[in-house]
């Protein structure tokens, strides 16, 4: 089967999930905000902590916001982390803690500081020309990294966990949370805000989770058996043929169909198949296309 006849299918599935509240997600927290200043703080708190069971997510997310008064924006554009870093500390999000993030607001108020906006410090970092969001994300996560820490950690620290929301595709980390967010700042549609207006929706990189991982083999839309950069690259070029103009439209409901067990990989079909079997369940959208093995 070749790529090209997944598009009808594909395109079906999108649309069966591009509503709002179509599944429980972390972007519906950062669409409570209207103005984009406010969204791209929200959005990049909320897809830093988009790792682990949603349920955890939602309460974590919404565990920070809370201590933003209203104002997300306004709150990390004054943020002090000798004077405000202290109302982290009873956050705990896997091995994420207060420091963590109060080190996440001191560099988002430095990227403001010196940016105007999380935007134009991106595309400070970004090469127009290329194919994809590669360098510019490369850049951004070790540019991140250069601004102080030490301050929201109160001494010189040798593994920060703050490094963990600045991934590089240079060391190989398919950099997951920051591609969630860059698809939720530049896709427009009726999940995805639509926040930034100066990058490309082309030039998105699927947000590679085991369920992509898991629905992108099964569909054959990568070569590679080994999550990481070149794996989500390989994902994205093949979206990428479907719709050249938004590939990562589709990763939305390649997702959530995991993660709602509506996927049928690993689990019996038809009552008289062999257990040993891995067949798609009758009900998997995706029946007739996927080839677990």
């Amino acid at each position: 089967m070749q790529v090209g006849e997944l598009k009808p299918v594909l395109d079906g599935l999108y649309e069966s999930f591009n509503y709002p509240d179509s599944a429980a997600d972390p972007i519906h927290i950062v669409r409570r905000w209207r103005t984009a200043r406010d969204r791209e703080v929200v959005g990049l708190c909320a897809a830093a902590l988009a790792f682990g069971r949603v349920s955890s997510v939602l309460q974590s997310i919404e565990r920070v916001v809370a201590l933003m008064d209203g104002e997300p924006s306004a709150y990390v554009r004054s943020f002090d982390p000798r004077r405000h870093g202290r109302h982290f500390a009873g956050i705990v999000h896997r091995w994420i803690g207060g420091p963590d993030l109060a080190a996440l607001m001191w560099i988002m108020r430095q990227m403001l500081d010196r940016s105007g906006s999380i935007e134009d410090f991106f595309l400070e970092g970004d090469e127009r020309g290329s194919r994809d969001v590669e360098t510019a994300l490369d850049r951004f996560s070790s540019r991140a990294l250069e601004l102080d820490i030490r301050a929201a950690y109160g001494r010189a620290v040798t593994r920060p966990g703050v490094a963990y929301f600045f991934p590089r595709p240079a060391s190989g980390s398919a950099c997951k949370r920051l591609n969630l967010f860059l698809r939720w700042m530049v896709r427009r549609d009726a999940l995805d805000l639509g926040v930034w207006s100066r990058v490309s929706p082309a030039r998105l990189v699927v947000p590679l989770d085991t369920h992509v991982i898991r629905v992108g083999r099964c569909l054959r839309l990568t070569r590679y058996s080994s999550p990481g950069w070149r794996m989500a690259r390989d994902i994205t070029d093949s979206l990428r043929r479907l719709d050249p103009d938004d590939p990562v439209k589709y990763d939305f409901a390649l997702c959530h169909i995991g993660m709602m067990k509506a996927c049928g990989f690993g689990r019996r079909g038809e009552r008289d198949a062999p257990r040993s079997a891995v067949a798609p369940d009758s009900q998997c959208p995706l029946r007739g296309y996927c080839h677990p093995r």
